[in-house]
């Protein structure tokens, strides 16, 4: 079963917020939201919003909110 990482990034690359879930309409809703709730000011810097597959929770940051 894959598992959906959705990621916030700042301008330096590093991981700002993470969940992981494996509902996909979960994960959607999620990077909808995360790329909705980055400001005019945070995207003009850089910050990024991502969501990725993987296979196994061994892929999932550490420091994630997982979701069941």
């Amino acid at each position: 079963m894959p598992i959906w990482v959705n990621e916030q990034f700042d301008q330096c690359g590093i991981l700002r917020a993470c969940i992981a879930c494996c509902d996909e309409q979960q994960a959607q809703d999620c990077h909808e939201s995360f790329r909705d709730n980055l400001t005019d000011d945070q995207i003009a810097e850089g910050w990024t919003a991502q969501m990725r597959k993987v296979e196994t929770w061994d892929d999932v940051p550490v420091n994630a909110l997982k979701l069941d």
